[in-house]
């Protein structure tokens, strides 16, 4: 009888988190998806005047300096190096439902007042970032305005670390070149 009892309330409990369609419920918060993540960097897609890797969305501050409160910026990509930076690291299981995470720093790309920032995910609508088919990235609430790298480049710790300024402007196919990313898992560069 016992048996009988905890059999049906297993089957109580799995129904109860099953959605219309029957299949279990997977919608759970970025930190919990974090360990099957399908790490990617973000990357323009115009290799504009980088000299050694493309550009990649990147926490600034440096490898031993990364703070998310810098937030992000452009920064030659460093899966030149054979593997994915982890201030350059993204779940792309995550940008079907507008969210940009970073897992290695368990935080979430944020638009609040015309800044891109970085802070813990919490659902907000600051964070509904939609990555489009089309290559842009922009705030769900105002789909006009587009992530993009500045003309200006300078240099980190050497020349081949190459750095430019991240912001959001408004979409337009002139600036295609400084809007229009793509997502990569390796160093994919001629």
């Amino acid at each position: 009888m016992k048996t009988e009892f905890f059999a049906a309330a297993a089957l109580i409990t799995l129904a109860g988190c099953a959605d219309s369609e029957g299949t279990a419920e997977t919608d759970t918060s970025p930190t919990e998806k974090s360990a099957d993540a399908d790490a990617v960097e973000i990357v323009l897609n115009d290799p504009l005047d980088g000299v050694t890797n493309e550009y990649c969305l990147d926490i600034a501050g440096g490898r031993e300096n990364v703070d998310p409160a810098n937030g992000l910026q452009g920064h030659t990509c460093y899966s030149r190096d054979g593997s994915l930076g982890t201030d350059q690291i993204f779940d792309a299981n995550l940008f079907s439902q507008n969210t940009l995470f970073m897992p290695e720093y368990d935080v979430c790309v944020a638009v609040e007042g015309g800044e891109i920032a970085l802070a813990a995910c919490d659902d907000s609508e600051a964070q509904d970032v939609s990555f489009g088919e089309d290559g842009t990235i922009r705030p769900v609430a105002d789909d006009t305005m587009c992530f993009t790298v500045g003309e200006d480049t300078r240099t980190g710790k050497s020349s081949e670390n190459q750095i430019k300024a991240l912001s959001l402007e408004t979409c337009s196919e002139e600036q295609a070149s400084f809007q229009v990313w793509r997502t990569r898992k390796t160093d994919d560069t001629p």
